[in-house]
């Protein structure tokens, strides 16, 4: 199980299995957002929907780069050359924190400017500047908890995610209580205290993973004891890799962002559908995500063990347990849609509009699976270039079908989801393209 070449569907369950639970976990504090602000009303809800997604543009800038620094670490965890570890990840550390700095400086001055030029609604638009000026607090927090997500999968030493994620979703779900209505002593805050809830959570989060490691990890192994200097030539090898993921990342969520204006445009009612129908397939893809990461990490461990043989087939053992976990999921949602969509909100009507965004959106997501897995196999080959390549060429045509289909036609919001198909299909050609082409052997990280 310690040999990185070794891969069995074992192995790849309980990497994955851990990281699942934590994703879906943390997606939770999004969820529990959208499901107390869904008893507060539309507006609140689609603003919910419209800041979570702009925050979520900034976080992904830092996701990205943790995500390049997952596949160094993973790297150098194949190799065995485990000194270097914590060496990456604190270098990490030190360019994130100016990250944080940089964006949040920027989002509290140009954000109220940028969303009053392209939110149509004067309600929404107030609610988002709201939520988002408290919600951009966290970044500062969330950034560096990153950095320890790729220590530890890159190490393929997942379970304490889950242990975290719990930690976290319990301080928000108390934090949305009592901020949002005003429960326990506090103002009632609305939806500034869903954001406030959420920021304070990360906080914790990051808090939880210094303690544990501090307390936890070989030191001595992973190079702690001598990785807080700063290394400049390190950092700069690492931005070789995570730039490109970084503004992959960007790009992936502002053209995800660009699909809520576009919704936003066609009325309140549709962007509280997708709001919620997003949630659910949040759900969906955070189980997509765990076994695409570990299916990465993976083979990035097996290139550094020399077993690039081992490529297909781990992503063919990756996905067939993705699809085991996420068929019998897909089927009790569609059997049963307006019992889900009842948990994030009690308007009948609203329920009744979301059904069939729900049937779409199911379906679209057995082609993200094959999609994630190839894409994020590509990455772990540490191409990164590559992968960013294939992602803007998929975000253009996607694009198109937002613009020509959704801004220009203003179809009924189920049919606007059928977007998601398109770019599935079209990352599974590029991915599968490119790893049979071969030309990713011999990339060195």
């Amino acid at each position: 199980m310690n040999n990185p070449s070794f891969t069995s569907y074992q192995k790849i369950w309980l990497m994955s299995y851990p990281l699942m639970i934590s994703l879906i976990i943390e997606h939770m504090i999004g969820l529990t957002d959208a499901v107390f602000l869904g008893r507060v009303g539309d507006v609140a809800l689609g603003a919910c929907a419209l800041g979570g997604v702009y925050y979520m543009a900034m976080f992904m800038l830092a996701f990205g780069f943790g995500f390049g620094a997952q596949i160094i670490i993973a790297r150098r965890n194949g190799e065995r050359r485990y000194n270097r570890i914590a060496p990456t990840m604190v270098q990490g550390c030190y360019f994130m924190l100016v990250l944080a700095v940089a964006l949040f400086a920027a989002s509290q001055y140009f954000s109220p400017i940028i969303l009053r030029d392209i939110i149509e609604s004067p309600q929404v638009y107030g609610a988002t500047a709201d939520y988002l000026h408290w919600r951009t607090y966290g970044i500062f927090f969330s950034f560096l908890c990153v950095m320890f997500r790729a220590y530890y999968v890159g190490i393929t030493q997942t379970k304490i995610l889950t242990v975290n994620s719990i930690v976290m979703l319990l301080s928000n779900v108390a934090l949305n209580y009592c901020l949002i209505f005003g429960k326990g002593g506090f103002p009632a805050a609305g939806i500034a205290g869903a954001a406030i809830a959420s920021s304070v959570s990360e906080a914790v989060s990051l808090l939880f993973f210094i303690i544990y490691t501090s307390m936890t990890a070989d030191k001595r192994k992973y190079g702690f004891r001598r990785a807080f200097t700063l290394r400049p030539h390190l950092l700069k090898g690492m931005l070789s890799i995570s730039g490109w993921t970084m503004v992959q990342s960007f790009i992936s969520v502002s053209i995800w962002f660009i699909f809520f204006l576009a919704i936003e445009h066609l009325g309140e009612r549709p962007l509280a559908v997708t709001n919620i129908v997003r949630n659910i397939s949040a759900l969906l893809i955070m189980v997509i995500s765990a076994f695409a990461t570990t299916a990465g990490a993976l083979i990035s461990n097996q290139i550094g063990a020399g077993e690039q043989r081992c490529l297909f087939k781990t992503c063919g053992m990756t996905l067939k347990l993705t699809y085991a976990i996420l068929i019998p999921l897909l089927i009790i949602l569609c059997l049963f849609p307006e019992s889900v969509l009842r948990a994030f909100t009690d308007s009948p009507s609203l329920i009744a509009a979301s059904v069939n965004s729900v049937y779409v959106m199911a379906s679209s997501t057995l082609i993200m699976a094959p999609s994630f897995i190839l894409f994020n196999a590509v990455s772990g080959t540490g191409n990164t270039k590559a992968g960013f390549i294939m992602e803007m060429i998929s975000l253009a045509v996607y694009t198109a079908v937002i613009y020509y289909g959704i801004i220009r036609l203003k179809p009924d919001v189920a049919l606007c989801w059928f977007s998601e198909h398109v770019y599935g299909v079209t990352l599974i050609f590029l991915a599968w393209w490119y790893l049979k082409s071969g030309k990713w052997r011999g990339k060195k990280v």
